[in-house]
């Protein structure tokens, strides 16, 4: 099969050839456009998300020889989760050539974290299945880049951050809601309020649900960790 004009782009963009151009074609179409002769990209996104949790494990082996498991646990977490997964997917132009339905393009889909995240690992995986474990890790070393190298020595993000300080100190789990979301849906807002056992509360707003759980659970921590005058 020959690839459309903005496919043959992205191969250029993402620095793969494939052999089987129908990997490719499969790995940015979503379920929402997808049909008995045209697969979605889920079952490649399953194995793209192993592919890179073993490209990334032997990474941060080879990265820091002293390490231990604890240690090296939130800098994998860091490194695979969704919302990096996006961020690199944005750098390679991936949500300009995904296969959408009509109504998740019309909600923005292709800005969307958790949709460029699954295909990035889509991707990830057609390169795998187009040309075998080694091209995959080499090219998610080289989108990753400098990822690797600068991850935090303690990459916790601050949700499981939080969470610790407060088990730490005998209190239930942090408890957060929903307070309000705003916007058109392609460009939603949500605001998110988290709240401690002690009535420590704080707010924060993001552009997904997700990103402000994180922001007011930041928010929250540095407060917590900051002594009194």
């Amino acid at each position: 099969m020959r690839l459309s004009a903005d496919l043959v782009e992205f191969q250029d963009r993402l620095g793969h050839k494939f052999r089987q151009p129908a990997l490719l074609l499969r790995a940015v179409t979503h379920a929402s456009i997808s049909s008995a002769t045209r697969p979605d990209n889920q079952r490649l996104e399953f194995l793209g998300d192993r592919v890179l949790g073993l490209v990334m494990a032997e990474a941060l082996l080879g990265a820091d020889l002293q390490a231990t498991e604890g240690q090296l646990a939130p800098r994998f977490n860091a490194l695979v989760r969704k919302e990096t997964c996006a961020e690199v997917a944005r750098d390679i132009g991936l949500g300009d050539v995904l296969k959408l339905g009509r109504s998740e393009m019309m909600s923005g889909g292709r800005r969307k974290e958790a949709l460029l995240g699954d295909a990035m690992e889509a991707v990830i995986a057609a390169v795998h299945q187009d040309a075998g474990f080694e091209a995959a890790r080499g090219l998610v070393l080289r989108l990753w880049g400098s990822r690797i190298g600068t991850v935090a020595p303690d990459a916790r993000d601050a949700k499981t951050s939080l969470q610790e300080w407060a088990q730490a100190r005998g209190m239930a789990p942090p408890h957060y809601t929903l307070t309000g979301r705003d916007g058109p849906d392609h460009q939603p807002h949500f605001k998110v309020e988290v709240r401690l056992d002690n009535g420590a509360v704080e707010t924060a707003s993001a552009g997904s649900k997700r990103a402000a759980e994180q922001a007011a659970a930041g928010a929250l921590l540095a407060r917590m960790e900051t002594p009194n005058d």
